[in-house]
């Protein structure tokens, strides 16, 4: 096989690799509006923030972007393509790549939404985090509930910043990649920020549930406004690295073909 088709892999493949386009560009838009704009928004607002004029073209791409990353993430998960396993680390992973699936679900849903004219519905991540803190909070022992949910963030903050520090991202590049230098410190820099950013939320979360105040929990956008000026520059910063590494992971990303026409006729045999 030669060409774009050889590198990339099946159509299949090629629109789960406009996923990763359409996730770097949604995260340049949120660094954009926070350094250039002065505005503290989530994905939806970023998204949003395209809905008009020409933006809707480029909303539309991107939702076919999102539903192609969906579709790989939640197919990996169930079939597992990438080897993980089914011990219990193993199908940890399958579960978080089934979650990422969900999500991109999600993007793609708001992006269509928005590239046929319609408008941002509820409040984004945000909006979801404080209806989440208000339903659990009156649950018996809510409290601790979000505490958990605050150290569960907690956790992904430093499995971010982790992958950051110990250049774990790489293994899921090509060799081409792991060669150049730049592409290394790009994500670096881009997953540490992602884990400033959860570690925010994990602070906002915790103050929801020792001030009994759901409204005090928050996503993206939030978790940017928490943060002092200085730090908020600087994860704004990072995460358009984190975006142009969604990029150049389009290009890069190992994607093993996941043969879904030979799965099913095995099963249906």
């Amino acid at each position: 096989m030669s060409g774009a088709r050889g590198r990339s892999g099946s159509p299949f493949l090629l629109l789960a690799r406009a996923g990763f386009v359409a996730r770097g560009i949604m995260y340049l838009l949120v660094a954009w509006l926070a350094l250039r704009v002065g505005r503290s928004e989530d994905a939806g607002g970023a998204l949003a923030y395209l809905g008009t004029g020409g933006g809707r073209a480029v909303l539309a791409a991107m939702a076919l972007g999102f539903a192609g990353y969906a579709a790989w993430r939640l197919v990996d998960a169930a079939l597992d393509t990438s080897g993980r396993g089914s011990d219990l680390k193993g199908i940890g992973k399958r579960l978080v790549a089934a979650g990422s699936g969900v999500i991109h679900c999600g993007l793609a849903v708001s992006a269509a939404r928005l590239a046929l004219g319609g408008h941002r519905s509820g409040g984004g991540s945000s909006r979801t985090a404080e209806t989440g803190a208000a339903t659990v909070i009156h649950f018996p022992g809510g409290e601790a509930l979000l505490l958990a949910a605050a150290a569960v963030l907690a956790g992904v903050a430093v499995v971010q910043i982790a992958l950051g520090v110990r250049l774990r991202f790489m293994r899921h590049l090509s060799p081409e990649a792991e060669r150049h230098l730049w592409i290394k410190a790009v994500g670096a820099i881009g997953y540490c920020a992602r884990g400033l950013i959860f570690a925010a939320a994990a602070w906002l979360m915790f103050r929801a549930s020792a001030d009994h105040a759901p409204s005090e929990a928050g996503g993206l956008g939030d978790s940017l406004a928490a943060l002092p000026a200085l730090a908020r520059a600087a994860a704004a910063g990072g995460l358009a690295l984190f975006g142009l590494f969604s990029l150049i992971e389009a290009r890069f990303r190992r994607m093993p073909e996941p043969h879904l026409k030979g799965r099913a006729k095995r099963l249906t045999r």
